[in-house]
């Protein structure tokens, strides 16, 4: 019980790596506050969750919205009394050529995978500092550190991630808040598939290139994130861990 008596908002949590991260942390004790974009996945991922968990609350919810934010962490503070931990998991993949990409494109994806994780971090932070403890999580990704063709906008929206974590690493560790930036590889998701087919590969032929040779599992992610969210980590902030089976090793 790792994460006994903590209280987590997880984004993103009814598929994939958030999923995922959700069950992880009910098993290890943690109340769990999740959202998801989708209130029908939502609500299927709450019923599975609910036949062995009750500490568990899913709320509709739209990173890009700030007032949405506003009431996530009220219900979250409302029924659990506190906010331990936020997994800013919540993100969208995108790949094209530079001269290809609309406006709308780019605001979509920034949208969420920029201005949601910033809304989630404003909310959090005062319930954090009123408790002088906390953990930020943001899911970055590789593309927030290598580059690769046709992914100006996916890689500027995760490079943008990395940075603001150190930026808000450096101005809450008075208060003892840890925010962290995790950087995955391809993993098995939908959004795996997506990167592979927007690099004209097959899922195979990545994996075999992998010095671990395999692809990254949702399981491998959110058991680093349990350890970021735990006691464990208490000397951790301000850092990119990767997560890529060691592709950005070579």
């Amino acid at each position: 019980m790792r994460l006994q008596e903590k209280t987590a908002i997880i984004t993103g949590g009814a598929n994939g790596i958030g999923k995922e991260t959700v069950q992880k942390f009910l098993e290890q004790g943690a109340n769990v506050v999740f959202t998801d974009i989708s209130e029908a996945n939502g609500q299927k991922t709450l019923a599975e969750m609910k036949d062995k968990f009750e500490n568990v609350l899913f709320i509709k919810h739209d990173v890009q919205q700030e007032a949405d934010w506003q009431n996530v962490v009220e219900q979250a503070v409302e029924k659990f009394g506190r906010v331990d931990v936020l997994f800013n998991n919540a993100g969208l993949y995108s790949t094209n050529a530079v001269v290809d990409y609309s406006v709308e494109e780019w605001n979509r994806v920034m949208g969420v995978n920029v201005t949601g994780v910033f809304l989630g971090m404003k909310h959090v932070v005062p319930f954090m500092r009123e408790q002088k403890n906390g953990s930020i999580i943001n899911a970055s990704s590789l593309a927030g550190i290598k580059a690769s063709a046709n992914h100006t906008l996916y890689g500027a929206s995760k490079g943008a991630v990395r940075m603001m974590s150190k930026d808000l690493a450096i101005e809450v560790a008075g208060d003892s808040i840890r925010v962290n930036s995790i950087h995955p590889g391809i993993i098995q998701t939908t959004m795996g598939d997506a990167v592979a087919a927007g690099i004209n590969v097959e899922t195979e032929q990545i994996a075999n290139g992998i010095p671990l040779k395999r692809l990254g599992t949702p399981e491998d992610i959110a058991n680093l994130v349990v350890f970021l969210a735990s006691d464990e980590s208490t000397f951790i902030t301000g850092t990119e861990m990767v997560i890529d089976g060691g592709s950005s090793a070579r």
